[in-house]
């Protein structure tokens, strides 16, 4: 397990104007007006893998990129990133992935494994981001997962209503080349992997979540984000932000209450 940490990708592709294009035309008025929107960055270098090199989940198979920890489910827990320089239309980014930690816990749903990834995106000699990514592993359904209590209001919210539904969750997987059966496989998501319907992507809840943030206040310096309950199809959510003695606190809420992702931001 400990031969991963340290594993490193390097990866390079340039921001097209088709590639700025089909974002805009997915993700819609969730974005703010940007040469380059915020959250492109997780369209470019997406893992791929030829078929006979996917797992049973759709995902490029356990050991060619990430470590296979003898836990076969595993989704985008949240991360953090720093925005150095912004990125612009037409230029190469090159992005360097390395394994930086490995950690396995027991808890309430049973044995769990962490896998943090840190990137780093550079152009023209310059670093534009630094993320680090946090992807956790987990055993086999065993039964429903119990649904948060819903959270208290905010009163002093900002909000954005928003309505994920098949369509959305289709174009986001093809922009990001994202193959997991559980955002378009009905069947494979609830018979196999125990959700109630289809799953909205983690990336896409915090891609609205970081422009929401830059609706209100401007330009981001930070954002750190955590997926706290899976968001599926057949909810309604309001994406939600408000002030802080450091910038602005995140959440994505649905219509229950119950809250899917949190996060913080700050600013120049």
């Amino acid at each position: 397990m400990t031969d991963w940490i340290g594993h490193t990708r390097t990866g390079t592709e340039a921001i097209t104007p088709r590639l700025l294009a089909t974002f805009r035309a997915t993700l819609g008025n969730t974005l703010v007006s940007a040469p380059v929107p915020l959250g492109l960055q997780w369209a470019l270098l997406p893992d791929m893998a030829a078929p006979e090199d996917l797992g049973p989940d759709g995902h490029p198979r356990l050991g060619l990129y990430l470590p296979d920890l003898g836990l076969p489910r595993r989704m985008w827990a949240g991360g953090e990133i720093l925005f150095q320089n912004a990125l612009s239309p037409d230029e190469t980014v090159t992005r360097t992935s390395t394994i930086t930690d490995i950690r396995q816990k027991t808890g309430s749903s049973g044995a769990l494994a962490f896998v943090t990834v840190a990137h780093t995106l550079t152009a023209d000699g310059a670093t534009r981001i630094t993320e680090r990514q946090d992807i956790v592993y987990r055993e086999p359904p065993s039964g429903p997962v119990a649904t948060p209590a819903p959270a208290p209001d905010w009163p002093d919210a900002s909000v954005l209503h928003i309505t994920p539904d098949t369509v959305l969750l289709q174009r986001y997987s093809a922009l990001t080349f994202n193959s997991h059966r559980i955002h378009y496989d009905l069947p494979y998501a609830t018979g196999v992997e125990g959700y109630p319907a289809l799953v909205v992507h983690g990336p896409l809840q915090a891609i609205w979540l970081m422009n929401h943030a830059a609706r209100d206040r401007g330009p981001l310096a930070t954002f750190a984000y955590r997926g706290t309950f899976a968001l599926t199809l057949g909810h309604s959510v309001t994406v939600e932000s408000h002030e802080t003695p450091t910038g602005l606190d995140l959440r994505i809420r649905r219509a229950d209450g119950v809250v899917t992702m949190q996060a913080a931001a700050t600013f120049p």
